[in-house]
């Protein structure tokens, strides 16, 4: 599941996984629980700023929901000053990818060790 605002970012990701990955993709996290309600994805790249309900409110109702509280989200966000990484970490996500994706190898790696933690 990606949950990003920006329709180029959106773009992107999924140039990048469409071959490899069934994607789900909601541009707020209002659309994303609501789709949650029925879906339980492997994985989540869960964008920082959204508008309406920002992701740190969309990773605390996942994190108290106990069918997802323990699908793998992975911080997927423009805030990518010195200790943004550890400040997301420390809220629960279980990784971070900066903005503007500019490693695509590592991106997807990521993405590929996630997905073989929880099938």
């Amino acid at each position: 599941m990606l949950v990003e605002d920006n329709k180029d970012n959106r773009l992107l990701v999924r140039t990048l996984l469409s071959e490899l990955y069934t994607l789900l993709e909601y541009e707020t996290g209002f659309e994303a629980i609501q789709a949650l309600k029925t879906s339980t994805p492997n994985l989540i790249l869960l964008d920082i700023s959204l508008p309406g309900m920002d992701g740190i409110e969309v990773l605390s109702r996942l994190r108290s929901n106990e069918r997802l509280r323990d699908i793998p989200v992975v911080a997927l966000t423009a805030h990518a000053v010195s200790g943004d990484r550890e400040r997301f970490l420390e809220a629960g996500f279980n990784d971070y990818v900066a903005k503007p994706i500019v490693n695509e190898e590592a991106f997807l790696q990521s993405i590929k060790r996630w997905l073989s933690q929880n099938p």
